[in-house]
């Protein structure tokens, strides 16, 4: 009977075959305790550090007029957010949290108000709001999740599918941010009665993201500016202003007043009074549109790009320097009627755009924004002096009257500001209405769009068959070569 040879164990493990498989396995539980411990690692990182933005349209990026508010912080921000955490949109999280963390004096906490119903009582508010408060100066205000992940109404209402159309986390924060720790709010009065242009959803928005408070104000009814009036806003005007009126503003901006006047579709002609004004602070209105074929969008010369010379509080936030007008109305600079002012442009055209009417076209380079000052000195009743200050009488203040003039109402009309988000038009138009209010900073921040982009290609035959055939040809023939050298190998 033949007896069965047992296997050397010690053989076994010897083997080529068996050295390389305890190698793999050594290898591969050396891989996963490396990956183990990283993820370890990054979870111990903050989580606002922790998300890549992706995005098309950045959305988690922050501004840096956002950044420098909050370093400059110093009052205590409490954000009380009433919703489940874990039910909320990521987009939201994410932001909370890489905003959160921009500043040491802004806290988060999240309440559920399923498991604490009781806290929307206490907050006079609904589900899914932030509160937003400061200790300091009492004040409190409420954001929406539906302010900042903005839905579509039409896809919702039509087809019953819950889409969104902006993300506005950067705007709606920092505005509230703001107002929470601002004890100075500024008023805005607008003219009506001469057939006013209505001012957009965007622009109105944008003035309340910077806590403007925004009311009308009709000329001919008011024997006076109000006290409370910070800026006089006059939006695209097709009707003249009456001797009166023209008087009334003519002793607002004595009296040490803001005035900003963006033009109508009319001609100087057509409004003498408006006009005299303008010329006793140096601003002369030229006849005509401005073509400008060296500055104009695809071939329309009337659509033109004005060159900016901005700076300080104008500049802020201008990066591309592009800035839409369409059919505006050029303005020559002339010698003001008192030497206390002093005029000087910001908008202009280039050296080759022609003032054109039905009868001529004159050549030269316009201005088509204006800023005008003056320093007035004004007794403690408002009215105003000779433009001096007597240092032997403390009850006399010093002040700078301010007029700002844009030739064409179409920088904010929503036809340019909707159809083309990446220019400049808002924020040269906010900044120019900051520019007015001392100490304050232009903080109107505009939503980012969540429409999907697409990207175009040329050449996309081409392109098409260099990835469909000619990649994986140089595969194929990359490999048969190898194989050819092994195989004679």
């Amino acid at each position: 009977m033949n007896r069965i040879k047992k296997p050397n164990i010690r053989k076994i493990f010897r083997t080529s075959g068996t050295r390389h498989g305890a190698y793999s396995v050594g290898l591969t539980a050396l891989v996963i305790a490396v990956v183990i411990v990283l993820n370890l690692i990054v979870g111990q990182i903050p989580e606002a550090y922790r998300n890549i933005d992706v995005s098309s349209t950045k959305i988690y990026d922050i501004s840096d007029t956002t950044t420098e508010l909050l370093s400059d912080l110093d009052q205590e921000v409490n954000m009380t957010v009433l919703a489940v955490k874990d039910e909320t949109d990521e987009r939201i999280t994410n932001f909370l949290s890489r905003y959160a963390a921009l500043s040491d004096k802004i806290s988060i906490e999240w309440i559920d108000p399923v498991l604490h119903p009781s806290a929307l009582t206490e907050y006079e508010t609904s589900e899914n709001t932030i509160v937003i408060s400061c200790d300091g100066t009492g004040k409190t205000t409420t954001v929406s999740f539906t302010d900042i992940l903005v839905p579509d109404e039409y896809s919702y209402y039509y087809y019953g599918t819950e889409t969104y159309t902006e993300f506005d986390g950067e705007g709606q924060l920092t505005s509230a941010v703001n107002y929470v720790t601002n004890d100075v709010e500024q008023t805005v009065y607008q003219t009506t009665g001469h057939g006013e242009g209505t001012l957009s959803d965007t622009i109105t928005d944008l003035m309340e993201k910077n806590s403007y408070t925004l009311t009308e104000i009709n000329l001919l009814m008011a024997t006076s500016i109000p006290e409370d009036c910070d800026l006089l806003l006059m939006y695209a005007p097709t009707a003249d202003l009456s001797e009166d009126e023209a008087d009334l503003l003519g002793d607002y901006l004595e009296g040490g007043g803001k005035v900003m006047i963006l033009s109508g579709d009319t001609s100087p002609a057509d409004m003498p009074n408006l006009s005299s004004l303008l010329e006793e602070y140096g601003i002369e209105a030229a006849d005509g549109y401005i073509a400008d074929p060296a500055r104009c969008y695809q071939g329309n010369y009337y659509y033109i790009f004005p060159e900016l010379s901005v700076s300080g509080e104008m500049a802020a936030g201008i990066s591309s320097q592009m800035v839409l007008l369409a059919y505006a109305q050029g303005m020559n600079l002339v010698d003001p009627e008192r030497e206390t002012i002093s005029t000087a442009s910001f908008l202009s055209s280039s050296d080759q755009s022609y003032a054109v009417t039905e009868d001529s076209q004159r050549q030269a380079a316009y201005a088509l924004g204006v800023v005008a000052t003056e320093t007035v000195s004004t007794e403690d009743d408002g009215t105003s002096s000779d433009n001096e200050t007597d240092s032997e009488d403390d009850s006399t203040d010093t002040l700078e009257s301010r007029l700002t003039v844009i030739s064409a109402g179409s920088l904010i009309d929503p036809s340019i500001t909707d159809t083309f988000p990446q220019l400049e038009n808002t924020q040269l138009f906010m900044n120019a209405v900051t520019a007015n209010f001392e100490g304050v900073q232009n903080l109107s921040i505009e939503a980012k769009s969540l429409g999907v982009e697409y990207n175009t290609v040329q050449h996309a035959g081409m392109f098409s068959f260099l990835v469909i055939f000619g990649i994986p040809a140089v595969i194929l023939i990359g490999g048969f070569v190898v194989w050819m050298r092994r195989r004679k190998a």
